[in-house]
């Protein structure tokens, strides 16, 4: 396999036009900017002076922006509220080029979202400080009305798209028949099924990508991970018991591991965070990774080719502050 910046940047020209379904929860990730002038008198916390607010896609809404500023096609589908956040998400989603027309709106239920309070810092290589987080959030299953909504449109878009990328973040979009419609839809079509979850992995049996982080890998094999050793043959375990073709963990300040099962065998692969004393910000950086991964495997990449584009793409992405996604020219800037 020739490995090397010019293969590198030839995999990210055979993305243009890939279509992509990202399935998923939405979330509208809002920053609250104030200047830090004191400490409050009703409680030892800090007062912030209001400076500004700002919008980013978050949740799923993360990997389909990334894909289209890639140059794929994303199409979204997701629940959101009738509310004032869901305007917000929709400008956003514009903002970056991805169609809000796949978006099911149940007016039961608030649109997912993340505030973030950020103290600015002045003269820091960090620009602000996240102080609190205040998550508005609905755990409760779709209602049978949404959840066929939902279904009818999986049936319409799955046989159109190039893959389908599920990204779950347990805020109740990715019920078990999402989880098997998604699945048999795929197979029936031919389709790369890849998968970003949180908790249970068990779901996600005969999906061909599954990509979690090492706490939830740890509590599927009930037990830790710590050596090299340890993570090859849990991937290993996870793939077989999966069903799938492939595993990813990512592993924090350590990088990323992946594992796959060929014809002749099995391949493991880790990858490093590229330069560690330059990470500000962790946040979007496992979407950029499912992002990328998804597209390069759609347009017929190897996994390891794969894992090293999206690793870089990763990279860009926690050098800077805010879940910002990375565009294909960064990325190929920094593949270069």
């Amino acid at each position: 396999m020739k490995d090397d910046a010019s293969e590198l940047l030839k995999q990210t020209q055979a993305w243009a036009g890939r279509r992509v379904l990202v399935v998923g929860d939405l979330t509208l990730d809002e920053y609250v900017y104030g200047e830090p002038t004191s400490i409050s008198r009703e409680a030892p916390v800090v007062v912030l002076e209001f400076t500004r607010r700002e919008f980013l896609p978050g949740g799923a809404c993360s990997p389909a922006c990334t894909i289209q500023l890639l140059g794929g096609e994303a199409h979204l589908l997701g629940v959101c509220g009738a509310d004032g956040n869901a305007q917000s998400l929709r400008d956003c989603l514009q903002q970056y080029g991805v169609s809000d027309a796949w978006l099911v709106v149940d007016g039961n239920r608030p649109t997912p979202t993340k505030t973030r309070i950020c103290a600015l810092l002045r003269g820091s290589v960090i620009s602000a400080q996240q102080i609190a987080r205040l998550n508005v959030v609905d755990r409760s299953p779709l209602s049978p009305a949404v959840e066929e909504h939902i279904l009818a449109l999986l049936e319409e878009q799955i046989p159109q798209s190039d893959a389908a990328l599920v990204s779950n973040y347990l805020l109740g979009m990715i019920s078990q028949k999402v989880v098997d419609a998604v699945r048999w839809l795929g197979q029936r079509h031919g389709k790369l099924l890849t998968v970003d979850s949180q908790g249970d992995l068990s779901r996600f049996v005969g999906y061909d990508l599954i990509k979690c982080n090492q706490p939830d890998a740890e509590a599927a094999l009930r037990r830790r991970l710590e050596s090299e050793d340890d993570f090859r043959v849990a991937m290993h375990q996870l793939a077989t018991e999966l069903e799938a073709k492939a595993i990813m963990i990512t592993r924090g300040a350590e990088g990323s591991s992946v594992f796959e099962r060929t014809a002749d065998g099995s391949a493991y692969h880790h990858f490093p965070v590229p330069v560690r004393s330059e990470i500000i910000d962790v946040t979007g950086a496992g979407d950029a990774v499912i992002a990328v991964l998804t597209l390069a495997l759609s347009a017929g990449a190897e996994l390891a080719v794969a894992a090293k584009i999206a690793n870089v793409a990763a990279g860009i992405v926690v050098r800077r502050w805010g879940n910002v996604p990375v565009n294909i020219n960064e990325l190929t800037a920094a593949l270069g």
